[in-house]
């Protein structure tokens, strides 16, 4: 089986998310043997930003760094689990909500649209929107 980023560049729709987490160093983290749980927004959650967001952020590492770490949680959280919690602390020191309803889930506003993608070292829920921790929401 692949690690989480080989797992995601070979589904080929998380072209942005892989290009984010090269721009400010995670790749080595999501390659790294831990068990990780990655909330993966698709090209097209990032497509849906406002217009120049993404280009900012690029300029932006250290928000654009929050703003990734923020979409990985530390553990392997399946489906399963994420009926049983309604948060998970993120890598990036933030909580995310976690809502579950008729077999559906939420992370935060995100709706989760596909659950357990397993890799070597982790899993992967795609996500229909990116995920803004409140300190950079903020800001």
């Amino acid at each position: 089986m692949a690690d989480l980023v080989e797992t995601a560049i070979n589904a080929g729709n998380f072209n942005t998310l892989v290009k984010a987490a090269e721009a400010v160093n995670l790749i080595e983290i999501l390659k790294s043997p831990g068990s990780f749980t990655l909330f993966a927004p698709t090209d097209e959650a990032f497509a849906n930003l406002p217009e120049g967001t993404l280009d900012s952020l690029l300029q932006d590492i250290p928000k654009l760094k929050k703003i990734v770490a923020y979409h990985i949680a530390s553990g392997d959280v399946r489906s399963d689990d994420l009926v049983q919690i309604n948060e998970a602390e993120t890598i990036e020191g933030s909580i995310v909500a976690i809502e579950s309803a008729d077999g559906k889930f939420k992370v935060n506003n995100a709706n989760v649209v596909k659950t357990d993608i397993l890799a070597d070292n982790g899993v992967i829920h795609i996500i229909d929107a990116v995920l803004m921790p409140a300190i950079v929401a903020g800001s």
